[in-house]
């Protein structure tokens, strides 16, 4: 009986014969392939990426454009009614001490940033760097103070500020002074920077006779200038759009920062306060609140970045 090759029970199938050059021509196929559809997906995620942009920045874009329009025109469909009116801006700063609430708002930003961030390093340096007993326990305390609501302080707070006398203060202290004494969030944000530091660099440093506040000022600051530019940033924004502080402490008009200020516009302007509705106004006082924070956002992004990136990938 013969048996037929690659019958059952007979010898294998012979392999398939390879041509010379059919493997690279496969290559050559699907390097074709990716070449194509290559340039489509970079279309496509361009595309994706135009639309998210518009729809993120669409609120920004209708509010500078009913900044420019007549009282009558703020609410309608059209996006930019012409003639532009410019004269929004000049009357708004006729009618509001603006430039005296930038000015405060400028004067308090920065006093909160840097305290808070200059206090909140210098307490996550000493949980980052020294072994003492119950640190863990210290440090979780601190964390858990962030579940203590505002709400709890508020009053206390105040009483407080009055007993020293500086509600409605020119110095602005019960804005910013409370950042004299550190903030949870930032110092665990910076603890996990510092930790992430080679402990071999202070100890070389030790040896050599610097003090800790050397080492500090001199090291630890400066290899993490990536995430005090963070804490400073998110600072600078939180004060820059504080309501309730200056709500509470702040009663002369002068001293008002600017969201207080906007929110004693839309007080004036609104029809059921007996306003005649100055909406545009509004809308251009909202836009010189919400610009310089733009910005100081595109001109410390890479830092900001940076930060972000590098806090991910702390242990």
């Amino acid at each position: 009986m013969t048996v037929q090759q690659g019958g059952v029970g007979g010898a294998p199938p012979a392999a398939p014969v390879v041509r010379p050059g059919a493997e690279a021509a496969a290559k050559v196929r699907a390097f074709d392939t990716r070449r194509t559809t290559g340039p489509i997906r970079r279309i496509l995620f361009l595309v994706g990426l135009a639309i998210a942009t518009l729809i993120f920045t669409f609120p920004m874009v209708w509010l500078v454009s009913a900044s420019l329009k007549t009282r009558e025109g703020v609410f309608t469909d059209e996006l930019f009614t012409f003639p532009l009116q410019f004269q929004n801006y000049p009357t708004l700063f006729e009618i509001a001490p603006i430039a005296n609430w930038f000015f405060n708002s400028v004067v308090v930003g920065l006093l909160a940033a840097s305290t808070v961030t200059l206090s909140s390093a210098i307490v996550a340096f000493g949980f980052a760097y020294f072994r003492f007993p119950f640190r863990n326990v210290l440090f979780g305390l601190v964390l858990a103070s962030m579940m203590l609501p505002g709400a709890v302080t508020m009053i206390p707070n105040f009483l407080i500020w009055n007993a020293l006398g500086q509600v409605n203060s020119p110095t602005f202290a019960p804005l910013w002074a409370g950042n004299l004494f550190a903030s949870a969030f930032y110092i665990f944000l910076l603890r996990q920077f510092f930790m992430g530091l080679p402990r071999e660099v202070f100890e070389a440093a030790r040896v050599d006779g610097a003090s800790y506040p050397r080492m500090f000022w001199s090291i630890a600051v400066p290899l993490t200038r990536a995430a005090m530019i963070v804490v400073f940033i998110f600072e600078l924004k939180a004060s820059w759009t504080d309501l309730m502080k200056p709500l509470i402490f702040m009663k002369d008009i002068a001293l008002f920062t600017l969201p207080r200020g906007l929110q004693d516009l839309v007080g004036r302007f609104h029809p059921q306060a007996g306003g005649e509705g100055q909406f545009h106004l509004i809308m251009a006082a909202s836009v010189v609140v919400t610009l310089p924070m733009i910005i100081i956002f595109f001109l410390a992004q890479r830092y900001f970045i940076e930060g972000i990136a590098t806090t991910g990938s702390k242990g």
